[in-house]
């Protein structure tokens, strides 16, 4: 079970929440010498925004916080999209690990 929630927080708007620590892959996170806290998923998400799926630029803003991810907006497909992008790094190693050397070797920065 994926720790995101899609919620409606009024009428045509919605977020895409995550609570940061909350992830079966944080220990690995942690590992990799990264904060598994909002920021950091902010940065996930962008990275796989840039890489996996750059017709999603542009299409909902973000809001983190140290102990939560969020991301915004009024395009509900594009933010299922992303939940869908995210999952699989919250829950399975294997897949976050592809993550960090990918974005380590591409000189991405998580802002943690």
């Amino acid at each position: 079970m994926t720790p995101l929630k899609l919620i409606e927080t009024s009428p045509g708007s919605f977020s895409l929440l995550l609570n940061a620590g909350t992830t079966q892959v944080d220990a690995l996170v942690e590992q990799h010498g990264h904060e598994p806290n909002g920021y950091f998923w902010e940065g996930v998400a962008r990275f796989l925004v840039t890489t996996e799926a750059p017709s999603l630029e542009g299409r909902f803003s973000y809001d983190p916080e140290a102990g939560m991810f969020c991301a915004y907006g009024r395009d509900r497909p594009a933010l299922e999209e992303l939940a869908t992008l995210l999952a699989p790094t919250t829950t399975t190693p294997t897949r976050m690990t592809t993550l960090l050397k990918a974005a380590q070797a591409a000189n991405h920065d998580f802002d943690d």
